[in-house]
């Protein structure tokens, strides 16, 4: 009996004890300290708001291509009995020299028959001014003489051969000079055709070829790079005129430079892309308009360009990195709060963005990134040219 009373009471003195040491526990702990200073500021990097005279700057890109390509054409036939050395894809073309030869005797022989014709209607004029001089000495007293009987038309038909035949001798010595293939430009050869002993019928195309004198450079704008030129559309710069551009490729591994000008703008923006195309002109890219290290500003390049656009009095600019998606800004004001504000964006580059309205000079805005920005938020500023 006494041990059953045991085993009952036991358990019950056991959770008793606990209960009363976990009482004891609860009274006697220590109160928890109160944080009263509240959440801890968010560090970011600032920039100061900037105010001075901004020259505007627009960044594009596009292809180079020759102003003058054409195709190479024979104007007259015949087999080819002698091609330049520079006749080959790359090779140089001066203006007036030869690239190709034709075989000219069918033309000196042409030549030749065109002068005998040319002799034989002289002869035919002279002979009837002389008949019409005799019949008007003879009918000086005939008041009744036809035109016929003075030797008139006569007088008129020998002329109009003779003028035929100078027509004639004309058209053969062109044939004649057309033997020899020239262009009347400086450029390169693109492409070849045809070969030495190799026969040509008028108009077959020889090759192709472009001039190097002038190349062109056509660039993309879109609304916004449009205002920060300044230019209306369908814009022409003046003779020797228009905005510097400077272009630039990485060629051979290493970036080379060139200097050009944009002196024209298209009268109509593309409908499929809905951009605005500007027309850049660099002389000369082979020759004075190389590179520093001599690379020419060579047909089919793909260039980057700088357009130096118009200038603005007392802008306000910030850190390209400051301007957020939508044209916001974030600004620490006094308070050390955040305030998220729209802005006006008068032009943007990487490195730049000039505002227009939305900021004041003086102020401060994060360059950093912030997650989940808040309005009101508080922050702490840590200047990004320090650090």
């Amino acid at each position: 009996m006494t041990k059953n009373l045991v085993k009952i009471i036991a358990p019950i003195a056991v959770i008793a004890v606990s209960v009363g040491a976990y009482a004891v526990l609860q009274v006697s702990r220590p109160e928890p300290e109160k944080n009263e200073k509240g959440p801890r500021p968010t560090s970011v990097y600032t920039a100061t708001v900037g105010q001075k005279d901004a020259s505007l700057e627009v960044i594009t890109q596009g292809e180079v291509r020759s102003r003058t390509e054409i195709d190479l054409v024979s104007q007259v036939g015949g087999r080819v009995i002698s091609v330049s050395p520079e006749f080959v894809e790359g090779g140089r073309i001066e203006p007036e020299i030869s690239l190709l030869q034709i075989e000219d005797t069918d033309y000196r022989l042409a030549l030749s028959q065109a002068q005998a014709r040319m002799a034989d209607a002289e002869l035919s004029v002279q002979q009837a001014l002389a008949d019409q001089d005799v019949a008007r000495k003879q009918l000086r007293n005939d008041k009744t003489a036809s035109d016929l009987a003075l030797k008139k038309p006569q007088v008129a038909q020998a002329r109009a051969m003779r003028e035929a035949a100078q027509a004639g001798l004309q058209q053969a010595r062109l044939d004649l000079k057309r033997t020899s293939i020239t262009l009347p430009f400086a450029g390169r050869v693109a492409e070849t055709r045809v070969h030495i002993g190799q026969f040509i019928t008028p108009g077959a195309i020889l090759g192709k070829v472009f001039g190097t004198e002038l190349v062109e450079v056509r660039l993309p704008l879109n609304n916004r790079q449009l205002a920060s030129l300044g230019l209306p559309i369908g814009y022409i710069a003046s003779e020797g005129g228009g905005l510097p551009v400077s272009f630039s490729a990485q060629v051979a591994g290493e970036l080379h430079q060139w200097q050009g000008k944009l002196v024209r703008l298209d009268a109509s923006v593309d409908s499929d892309t809905r951009m605005l195309y500007a027309m850049a002109e660099v002389a000369d890219p082979y020759g004075k308009a190389a590179s520093a290290s001599g690379m020419p500003l060579a047909v089919g390049l793909f260039v980057d360009a700088k357009i130096q656009g118009r200038s603005l009095k007392a802008a306000m600019s910030i850190p390209g990195n400051a301007l957020r998606a939508g044209n916001l800004v974030y600004v620490i004001n006094g308070e050390g709060r955040l305030e998220i504000r729209n802005v006006n964006v008068v032009h943007s580059t990487p490195e730049r963005a000039v505002i227009a309205k939305g900021l004041a000079p003086g102020e401060k805005v994060v360059v950093s990134a912030i997650r989940n920005p808040i309005q009101g938020m508080a922050l702490a500023a840590m200047n990004a040219e320090d650090q």
